[in-house]
């Protein structure tokens, strides 16, 4: 004859995922992308760009116009912007942020600048529409 025992064992409980490793696999993720992630520095100043349809900006260094013709170029201002700016772009095309309410007259004459520097492709940057 067996015998039964008068309380009956606890049920086991079931076994819990491992959380750690789908954490560490999320952190590192997350370490990626910041990594790998393009951050532009602000603007030197307040722009209203025009209107354009087109391709998207990608973020390489640009030249910056005012409203009251102020140029700048990463920490640079005035005429050294300008020349930094086409030193720095070489092969590239030069990215050009000017304000919606600048002049033609005065964009044109910075154009002339820019081309007497040695700049062979200019890019102006406009809102996407």
């Amino acid at each position: 004859m067996t015998r039964r025992a008068l309380i009956s064992p606890r049920p086991r409980r079931a076994a819990r995922e491992p959380v750690v490793p789908m954490i560490n696999v999320v952190f590192l993720l997350l370490i990626f992308f910041l990594m790998t992630a393009q951050i532009v520095p602000p603007a030197p100043f307040d722009l209203t760009l025009p209107n354009a349809s087109g391709d998207e900006d990608t973020g390489q260094a640009a030249l910056y116009i005012s409203a009251e013709g102020e140029i700048a170029f990463d920490t640079a201002r005035g005429d050294a912007a300008l020349a930094q700016a086409v030193a720095a772009t070489e092969d590239a095309p030069l990215r050009l942020h000017a304000d919606a309410t600048l002049p033609a007259a005065t964009l044109a004459q910075i154009l002339a600048q820019l081309t007497a520097l040695g700049a062979t492709r200019v890019e102006i940057v406009t809102e996407g529409g």
